[in-house]
């Protein structure tokens, strides 16, 4: 079976390992800090600043991290981009231990910490073709991508129970699963030959050939722009601690399985495309998932209960899930193998702009206008850009099948 032989590679599975880590300790940053940051300020406005100091060093960074994706050792890279989350959260923890924790070292941290997953993410991305069989490579993404909602199930969960311990021991785990991902990704052998870019150019330059390259191929281009439109008006992630304390009224604990819910539904969705890879429709079934997120989002944000807050939690989760995995082998599919790092840093500028920067959107709007209707607008809001951006990229909603070969 194909899953059996992305598995027999020992460079994807010390890879995947270390997704699982790196990601299971992120997540349990994002419940301590989003916890910590409310119990400090009672503000949706503060929540909203904790995804804009995670999104600013990617819009300062991007460039770099895409050249430097392509010029540099991607192992060694991530490796080094996780060293840096690690002693940012040794910092978090220590500050926490000691009650010497406050708004602005948080904020302050966070910038750090961005700094290290802004080199993390294109790099990652453009390291993973590397590892496997290219006929794999849809299977790989989708195996990746569980081990990320794996992370995001367990870890929000176990970060709210541990809370109650102190935020000083979330932040602790979270460093030792960081330290575990820097050593399995250092031994994480390619099976063919990075191709790296040409040096002597500046890090602009060679971003810029990556904005070409996308601006040149209309079906990435949109695949990209439609995910970071979707998300930023529909994610509603920051918003989780006072829908957890005001609306439904629960605690931490119920804060983590709020931010659980949407792994679950994405787990069971990736585990699916894993050993039923989208082979025929996928753009007519990316849009038709970007639909169901927007009204899910809705769903959630008129509930008042928790199951059914769960509920549209997990079929947002699933329905992600599916425009991710395509995004994520389409794009790498289209791309050299030399414009990997850089595609994938324009890649994560898109992604940062609507995880970080939604969220930011997400708290203002709810300062603004309320919990309930920032999270219903953002759902409709989605739905209008699915529909819009079906008539801009016509290529890309007819698209039948992924391609196949390297670039």
């Amino acid at each position: 079976m194909d899953v059996d032989r992305l598995f027999a590679q020992p460079g994807f599975v010390r890879f995947w390992v270390a997704r699982i880590a790196s990601a299971s300790g992120y997540q349990m940053l994002t419940v301590a800090v989003a916890w910590q940051v409310w119990d400090l300020t009672g503000s949706a406005f503060a929540l909203g600043l904790v995804g804009l100091f995670q999104f600013l060093p990617k819009l300062a960074l991007m460039p770099m991290a895409g050249n430097w994706a392509d010029r540099f050792d991607r192992r060694r890279l991530v490796a080094a981009a996780q060293s840096v989350q690690l002693v940012t959260l040794l910092v978090l923890a220590v500050a926490s231990g000691l009650g010497q924790v406050s708004l602005p070292l948080i904020f302050a941290v966070l910038l750090v910490n961005g700094v290290g997953r802004t080199f993390e993410m294109p790099t990652s991305q453009a390291l993973l073709p590397g590892l496997v069989p290219l006929a794999l490579l849809p299977r790989a993404v989708a195996m990746t991508a569980s081990a990320f909602q794996v992370a995001t199930i367990a870890a929000p969960a176990a970060a709210g129970f541990i809370y109650a311990i102190g935020p000083q021991v979330v932040y602790g785990l979270s460093a030792l699963l960081f330290a575990l991902a820097v050593v399995m990704i250092a031994g994480a052998r390619p099976i063919r030959a990075q191709q790296r870019a040409p040096a002597g150019r500046s890090a602009w330059q060679n971003f810029l050939d990556g904005l070409r390259f996308i601006r040149g191929e209309r079906a990435v281009l949109g695949a990209i722009s439609l995910d970071m439109m979707a998300v930023l008006l529909g994610g509603a992630t920051a918003l989780l601690p006072i829908v957890a304390s005001e609306i439904l009224h629960t605690g931490a604990w119920g804060l983590g399985l709020l931010r659980s819910a949407p792994a679950v539904g994405a787990l069971a969705t990736s585990l699916w495309l894993a050993r039923h890879p989208l082979e025929r429709r996928v753009g007519p079934l990316m849009f038709g998932s970007v639909g169901l997120f927007g009204i899910a989002t809705i769903v959630f944000g008129l509930s008042s209960e928790l199951w059914l807050s769960l509920t549209a939690l997990f079929v947002l989760g699933a329905a992600d899930m599916v425009s991710m995995v395509f995004r994520g082998a389409y794009i790498q599919l289209a791309t050299p193998d030399a414009m990997r790092g850089r595609v994938g840093a324009v890649n994560g500028l898109f992604i940062g702009a609507s995880n970080q920067l939604g969220e930011f959107e997400s708290g203002v709007t709810a300062a603004w206008l309320g919990t309930v209707p920032a999270i219903v607008l953002g759902g409709i809001g989605t739905l209008v850009v699915a529909a819009l951006w079906m008539r801009l990229f016509p290529a890309l909603a007819q698209l039948d099948r992924l391609p196949s070969g390297d670039g």
